[in-house]
């Protein structure tokens, strides 16, 4: 009797010591070589742009621009993470419904980043009801585009729950742009309790109404008493400079001079101008920026951060490739400065592109500018 009774126990102990470790597996849901970290913080990243957002490449095209030897690349040259947008168009149909060769290479790449060590943010960038640059943006009067978007998030989560807190991180929306900031505040809020009903402690980034602006901070409601948060600003200070003759804005016919720091524009360069080019650019004639000057722009979203308690991060900052290089590296070196004495993480726009990238279009690095990214610490 006492045999049976020990075999019993023994049985017993077993049995919860195989359920605790099927437990454990399902928090992982990740390789054998995941790695456990603390917590969600991150210091210095890049963006993996064109790749699940703003592209049409679909099928073995899309599959090979983004693979796991770019994830150990990032991690070797010396990233800690990486920002991750994907777009609706990318990911569902207009019906809702999965595409299930998109999600596969979502949660592939979450799985390559576990196994090299570094964090994702999850980004939803672009929506069909909301385009940052768009003039209609149906999500701030479409009720039902509103619940959609809770709902994208509902779907994401039943994907990635199962990724520990600490790997992967959830940005609600990539640059928020609505006609007044309670919109957004409002929205916001609906959309981080959606996820919150599914996942208590999972890190959610949010940011400002009206592209992430630093200049906006002040009017950002953060939801209260929820430590899992991490602030997100975006930084493309001076436009003129980190858009320079941009095809896609108003500065696309601008090949004059730029200069950093010191006055952007000098006002005598200004009145040398073509009247039509005086249009787009008189804004900055005679202004001038500094290391000093984009701190203090910073202010307002380290104010907000300070007063929560909570971490801040920029999301996206950078200088377009064909823009003066000397003012473009001096730009880069100030902001890694400011970052590293301020604290804040940061991920550069962005890996790989002709416009902002890296790594050229033919596999080559921008050697210069990956030095001054990653910083000195």
């Amino acid at each position: 009797m006492q045999l049976r009774t020990k075999i019993v126990s023994i049985k017993t102990v077993i049995s919860k010591l195989l359920t605790l470790f099927g437990i454990m597996a399902i928090l992982t849901g990740c390789s054998e070589k995941t790695v456990v970290f603390e917590k969600f913080e991150v210091k210095r990243g890049t963006n993996i742009a064109h790749w699940l957002s703003q592209s049409d490449r679909r099928g073995i095209e899309r599959e090979q621009f983004f693979t796991e030897t770019d994830i150990k690349r990032i991690k070797n040259t010396g990233f800690d993470h990486i920002r991750l947008p994907i777009d609706e168009e990318q990911m569902w149909d207009e019906k809702g419904n999965r595409h299930q060769a998109a999600f596969k290479l979502m949660v592939n790449c979450i799985n390559w980043c576990a196994e090299n060590n570094l964090k994702v943010i999850i980004d939803l960038h672009i929506l069909r009801s909301h385009h940052f640059n768009a003039k209609e943006k149906p999500l701030w009067t479409d009720l039902a585009e509103q619940e959609k978007f809770f709902d994208l998030w509902r779907d994401l989560s039943k994907s990635l729950k199962n990724f520990p807190n600490n790997l992967v991180a959830y940005e609600l929306m990539n640059e928020a742009v609505a006609d007044n900031h309670e919109s957004w505040n409002s929205l916001l809020t609906k959309a981080f309790t959606a996820i919150r009903e599914l996942e208590k402690e999972r890190t959610i980034v949010i940011g400002s109404n009206r592209w992430q602006a630093v200049e906006t901070f002040d009017a950002l409601r953060v939801p209260a008493n929820d430590k899992n948060i991490l602030l997100s600003f975006h930084f493309y200070k001076p436009f003129l400079l980190s858009h320079y003759a941009a095809e896609w804005t108003s500065l696309k016919d601008y090949k004059g001079p730029v200069h950093y720091p010191g006055e952007i524009l000098t006002e005598q360069e200004f009145e040398t101008l073509p009247k039509d080019i005086k249009v787009e650019v008189e804004k900055w004639a005679g202004v001038k920026f500094s290391k000093d000057i984009l701190l203090e722009m910073w202010q307002k979203p380290i104010k907000k951060a300070k007063e929560l308690g909570l971490p801040l991060y920029c999301g996206e900052f950078g200088i377009i490739s064909n823009a003066p290089q000397k003012e473009t590296l001096i730009w880069y070196e100030d902001m890694i400065k400011l970052f590293e004495e301020t604290g804040i993480g940061y991920a550069n726009w962005n890996y790989k592109s002709d416009n902002f990238g890296l790594i050229h279009p033919d596999g080559t690095e921008n050697k210069n500018l990956i030095s001054i990214v990653l910083g000195s610490n």
